[in-house]
């Protein structure tokens, strides 16, 4: 496959342990709270010290624009393998896309998130350096949870986007949606821990692949003790 695979989670020992796997990494808050961390810039700190050469996206959290600015400018001094993560919008629906113009401007990476709608797409690229590395993810499995093929809109971002933003296929569910994703040329994909492990099962006879299932379901049900 040509598309690059990023381990998406906030577990230091688990990210570490993927570093010859994958090709980079994505975070986010609500992964950091899984996972007990409570002192975010320890957290990068020991981060980039462990993995220092992949791309590593960190995200601010504020949601005032000129404090979400201060936080990504100083995010983004850690490491160059740092991309900011900006959310399109803040909560209040305002669009961000004026602060993601001046940071590329500023040579700052960032990695635009949250994105579902085509005419966010639509509306950010205008916006978008064509000199500095971005990243616009694409929460495909949150545009298919609504019954609406996201296929279509990632393949709209990939003809429009500059050569220097990297389309990623965010909120993968199942590991058929990375071969989808690289068959319609998608260049990035966030996968879990779970599902990267999946791989391994690519091509496995599905004869074989009934037959092991088979033997899990008895030796579940004979471990349990079962009685009719």
């Amino acid at each position: 496959m040509n598309i690059q695979i990023y381990a998406d989670g906030a577990d230091l020992n688990e990210m570490v342990k993927y570093t010859d796997i994958v090709s980079g990494f994505t975070t986010n808050p609500t992964l950091m709270r899984k996972c007990g961390i409570v002192d975010y810039e320890k957290f990068i700190k020991d981060v980039i010290e462990r993995i220092p050469n992949l791309p590593i996206s960190f995200e601010v959290f504020s949601d005032d624009l000129p404090e979400m600015e201060r936080q990504a400018r100083k995010l983004s001094t850690f490491s160059n393998n740092v991309y900011v993560k900006i959310p399109i919008t803040n909560t209040y629906g305002l669009s961000t896309a004026k602060l993601i113009e001046r940071l590329l401007d500023d040579g700052i990476k960032v990695n635009i998130t949250a994105v579902l709608a085509p005419q966010q797409i639509t509306a950010i690229l205008p916006f978008i350096d064509k000199r500095t590395n971005a990243i616009l993810s694409i929460f495909a499995g949150r545009i298919a949870d609504t019954g609406i093929n996201p296929k279509p809109i990632i393949m709209g971002a990939l003809a429009a986007a500059p050569k220097n933003v990297k389309i990623l296929w965010a909120s993968c569910r199942e590991v058929y949606n990375i071969y989808e994703a690289d068959r319609i040329g998608c260049h990035i994909i966030t996968v879990p821990y779970d599902l990267i492990d999946k791989l391994q099962l690519h091509n496995k006879n599905l004869s074989d692949y009934s037959l092991d299932t088979v033997k899990m379901f008895y030796t579940d049900a004979k471990n349990c003790g079962f009685n009719l």
